[in-house]
């Protein structure tokens, strides 16, 4: 069965300036009526190359345990690093569409990689204005290159240079989304209001207005800052500290006359561990709380290479659960306390 691709049904629409009404979000979610308009949320910006570890460190748990994002400055990837990531992907959504189907995911096809559309269902049969890339990036081990596009020729070498950064333990999923421009953004949503089933999120935007955070219970823009990373806290990460930092609660905006496109890379655990079941912590585990969550924790030692904002992350208040040492903001080895949901 033939899938109808949004960066189709948008080169129609915006002919004649409506949309289909499966893309037309109820009063209370359209855009409209439910955004602060004129005001940008200013999330946390921490700038990674303050020499004092212990003010980052503190920096990132106050902004984790706050806002559940923020953005990194002066990180260790380069804007050419992240141009080039940004002109490979869009030169893929620029293709024939005959030559992106051929990475779809295919028909039954259980998992989430592929070039597809529609990711999950939604209430009401409603739709997001979005077509989307996802393919594993790392290790080496768990990629498919089934799912990665033979063109543009430079795709699979940008993204092995953006993503040359964990070790064999932990799998990066690169999502691509592509939302093109619609003639009815007041009413419609790019992505759905949710959060993120990673334990951290790393997001590339490009330079088109469409993060929006829910904040003090109302939808505020996020402020987009040129080649700094958007961070992500995930359910998983809210999981294992116990509520301490928080999933953030996000949603995707569209443009009338341009196309908005992000890279987000979801960090996931290991997937195979030595279980260790826990349905009451101890006092001084999760930071003497008591326990929200039924999990089940396990146990590994890991030796990766990470990105300096993971490394402070980890040690930002989580030394109940991670011990580390950190001989340099890159390198480290650490014993980690994972868990399954």
């Amino acid at each position: 069965m033939e899938i109808e691709r949004v960066q189709e049904i948008a080169s129609l629409s915006n002919l004649n300036g409506t949309i289909p009404i499966e893309f037309i979000r109820s009063e209370n979610e359209q855009p409209a009526t439910t955004t602060i308009h004129g005001v940008t949320l200013e999330v946390p910006v921490i700038d990674l190359s303050d020499l004092d570890d212990q003010k980052l460190v503190a920096s990132i748990f106050e902004a984790s345990k706050d806002w559940g994002i923020f953005q990194v400055v002066n990180h260790d990837i380069t804007s050419e690093v992240i141009s080039k990531l940004q002109k490979v992907g869009k030169e893929f959504f620029e293709l024939p569409q005959e030559e992106k189907e051929a990475i779809a995911k295919p028909v039954g096809y259980k998992g989430v990689e592929g070039y597809g559309t529609k990711l999950q269902k939604e209430v009401e049969g409603k739709k997001g204005w979005v077509d989307h890339l996802f393919h594993r990036v790392w290790p080496p081990s768990a990629i498919n290159y089934q799912f990665w596009p033979k063109n543009p020729p430079s795709y699979r070498e940008t993204n092995e240079q953006y993503t040359r950064l964990g070790g064999e333990d932990l799998t990066y999923m690169l999502k691509i989304n592509y939302y093109p421009p619609c003639p009815c953004p007041e009413l419609a949503l790019g992505v759905v209001p949710h959060t993120d089933m990673s334990s951290i999120t790393i997001l590339v935007p490009n330079e088109v207005q469409g993060l929006q955070v829910f904040k003090d219970d109302h939808w505020y823009d996020v402020a987009y800052i040129p080649n700094a990373l958007i961070i992500h806290i995930g359910d998983q990460m809210e999981i294992l500290s116990n509520g301490i930092y928080k999933s953030v609660y996000h949603r995707t905006t569209v443009n009338k006359e341009k196309t908005r496109m992000s890279w987000p890379m979801f960090l996931e655990p290991p997937s195979e561990f030595e279980d260790i079941h826990t349905d009451q912590p101890s006092p001084d585990t999760f930071f003497s709380r008591s326990s929200i969550y039924r999990v089940t924790i396990c146990r590994r030692t890991i030796a990766c290479r990470l990105p300096t904002i993971i490394n402070l992350l980890a040690c930002g208040q989580l030394n109940h659960l991670l011990y580390l040492t950190l001989p340099s903001k890159i390198d480290l080895t650490l014993e980690l306390l994972e868990f399954v949901f």
